[in-house]
Formats: structure tokens, sequence, C-alpha cells
């Protein structure tokens, strides 16, 4: 039996998923527009743009649906985990994979950028149990055994500030590194001070307070927001730099005014605006975690009892 997914894409540009929220009221449907998003089939889902662009030639096909899925208008159906019990995929068989973790802020950021750029139907996503990981992923993928990785051209790549920029350079969509040259040195300033700035807020989880060094590294990046003026990301526009940044704000955020009881934006403006600016980009936004998931996986990471 086919299934249809259907979304309400409403007056104020909001948009509800009768999958995704069920809290949402059905009465809503008539002050919304009703989008049938998916089909699916016993054994395979297939999404009205693509049916569409099927009457279209094979190129302009491949270019508008990788533009609907740059911009977030083609919802994607996640796979289910790959544990200890799951069967490898064909590795090594000409498909582009991005293993990753559905928890993992490293993996995330590649994950953004693969969106962004609209490669969903490019790069296929196979996500891994980390508290549960196959062996063969060890053994037959990444030896270093981590996430993210990239299974690209028969080769297999790590590290998530080197995949954004890989992916950046080496597929097709909008490039997300500036060619600017104050604008590209800010860049690689800011990417390399990501390490830094995630130690000094996690020296912070435990004890009283936010901590000196946590209260520096907002500091820091409320200061990096201010330095262009043409938009209200790191280097004026959206990059790269925000898509490392992104995941770690995104759990710091929550898991301070959980624990701390401490807000992060609180006398940060830049900071405040570029996280609602953040918030409505649709390609971002399909990645994002529950908040008190989120902060639950900090608390149990770093806040456990020994």
């Amino acid at each position: 039996m086919a299934g249809l997914k259907v979304s309400f894409s409403c007056s104020n540009n909001t948009t509800a998923s009768s999958f995704q929220n069920p809290s949402v009221p059905f009465f809503l449907s008539s002050f919304c527009k009703k989008v049938v998003t998916q089909i699916r089939f016993p054994n395979t889902m297939i999404s009205p743009p693509k049916l569409q662009l099927q009457a279209l030639g094979k190129a302009r096909a491949e270019v508008l649906f990788s533009a609907k899925m740059a911009a977030g208008t083609v919802n994607e159906v996640l796979p289910p985990l790959l544990d200890s019990s799951s069967e490898p995929p064909p590795v090594f068989d000409g498909t582009t994979r991005l293993y990753i973790s559905y928890i993992c802020p490293y993996a995330q950021r590649v994950w953004i950028i693969r969106n962004c750029k609209g490669l969903q139907d490019k790069i296929k996503l196979v996500p891994i149990d980390l508290e549960n990981r196959p062996a063969w992923y060890k053994e037959k993928v990444y030896s270093a055994n981590k996430v993210p990785s990239l299974e690209h051209n028969n080769e297999v790549r790590g590290e998530s500030l080197d995949l954004i920029k890989y992916i950046d350079s080496h597929f097709e969509g909008p490039s997300l590194f500036p060619h600017d040259p104050d604008k590209k040195e800010f860049a690689e300033e800011l990417l390399s001070y990501t390490d830094t700035f995630n130690r000094a807020v996690i020296s912070s989880f435990k004890g009283d307070g936010i901590g000196n060094e946590a209260g520096a590294a907002f500091d820091y990046i409320e200061t990096a927001l201010s330095k262009f003026e043409d938009g209200p990301f790191f280097l004026g526009q959206f990059s790269l730099v925000d898509i490392a940044y992104a995941p770690f704000i995104e759990r710091f955020h929550p898991f301070f005014l959980d624990v701390k009881k401490y807000d992060i934006i609180a006398g940060r403006p830049k900071l405040t605006d570029w996280i609602k600016e953040m918030d409505k980009n649709d390609a971002y936004k399909q990645t994002k975690g529950e908040p008190k998931e989120l902060v639950d996986v900090l608390k149990k990471r770093f806040l456990a009892q020994t």
C-alpha cells in the first residue's frame, strides 16, 4: 500500500509536518496549503519533485533537484542506525557515503554542508551507533573507528574540518569558502580556533559558575561576529565557519541554561542574531537534535558520577 507524507505550508512561512510533529492539529489545514512531499511504496520512496523532473532532461533535472535539496524544500527520510548486528554496506562499490552519528557534533558539521550544497542524492548517509558500533566499520571502512568519515572515489577520509573543505571543493553546489583575501584569512583563523573554543567551554562544565575561560570564549565569538557588517554570519555571508561552530553552540546554549542557569546570548546581541539566522537555514535545521536530548548526552559524558 502506498503512503503519503503531507506538509502544511502556512501563511507565516512556518511548516508543520504531520509525521514529524503530531501535535499540530488538523484544523490548521484551513489556513495552510497542503503539499505532498513524499510517496511511499512497500519497497521504495519517491518524492513528487523528482517525479516532475523525470519529464525534463537529465542534466537539467539533476540541477533543479539539487537546488530543491539545497533549499531544504525536499524532506529527507533518515536511515536507521547501524549497530554491531547490522550488515555492512557494499564498501567501495562506487557509492559516496558519509558515515555519521546523529548525536555527534563533528559529524553534524559534514552533514550540514552535504545538505547546504544539495548533495542528499549524491552522498548517502550511513549512521553508526557509537555505543554499539559494528566491528566492520573499523575493519572495512575507517581504521580510526571514529565519525565522521567520507567514502569517495574508493578512498575514506576523516576529520570534520578537513571534510567540510573537501566537500566544498570537490562537489557541485555553491562554494561556502570566501574568495576575498581578508575573509579567507579570517576564516582560517576562526576554523583554527574551534578546538580551543570547545575546550574552553567544556572545561567549565564541572564546578560552579561558568568560569573565566568559557566566558572569554563566548566573548571571542561575539567579537568575531562583529568583524564584517555585510551580514549576520562570521564572514558576513554564510560560510564553512558557521557550519564549523553551529553544532557546538547548538549544544552549549541549552546546556548552560539547564545546568548553569546561564544564558550564553545574554549581553551578546551578535551571537543572538547569529543563532536566529542559523535557525532559518532549512539545510541546517534538518540536522538539529532535540535540545533536551543533546543536553542529556553532554550530562552523561561529562557530568556522570565516576
